[in-house]
């Protein structure tokens, strides 16, 4: 089972260091919710839509030749919706208001994700 307080405690530390941030969830690359900061959403729908996401930005990265996934990020008229991969059995996904600094999201994403995926990494890697 992955350390849920701890995955919990890096969504809101993320809450905290980035402005304009309205979520986080951390899902499992099937879709399962493994911890979530957000309200007014269904976390497991936004985990499932997660691992659609997931799919098609994998599959879009091998077919042009850009290598694994990374992440994958959209632009809707409110906002943005991030996807980032944490490790082999993880991914982070975030939300953030339209006056969002990019840049800062990826930062501290990225450096979460390598937290996450660390977590989970080593506590699935014992499971299987």
């Amino acid at each position: 089972m992955l350390p849920e307080a701890e995955v919990q405690a890096e969504l809101r530390g993320l809450r905290a260091r980035i402005p304009h941030l309205t979520g986080g969830l951390v899902a499992t690359t099937d879709g399962l919710v493994v911890a979530h900061d957000t309200s007014g959403l269904e976390a497991e729908s936004v985990a499932a839509l997660t691992a659609a996401a997931l799919g098609v930005g994998a599959r879009l990265s091998e077919a042009t030749g850009q290598g694994g996934f990374r992440e994958l990020i959209t632009r809707g008229e409110r906002g943005y919706t991030a996807t980032y991969a944490a490790g082999s059995y993880t991914v982070l996904t975030l939300l953030a208001g339209a006056q969002a600094n990019v840049g800062r999201l990826h930062l501290e994403a990225r450096r979460a994700g390598a937290r996450i995926a660390a977590l989970a990494d080593a506590d699935l890697d014992r499971a299987f």
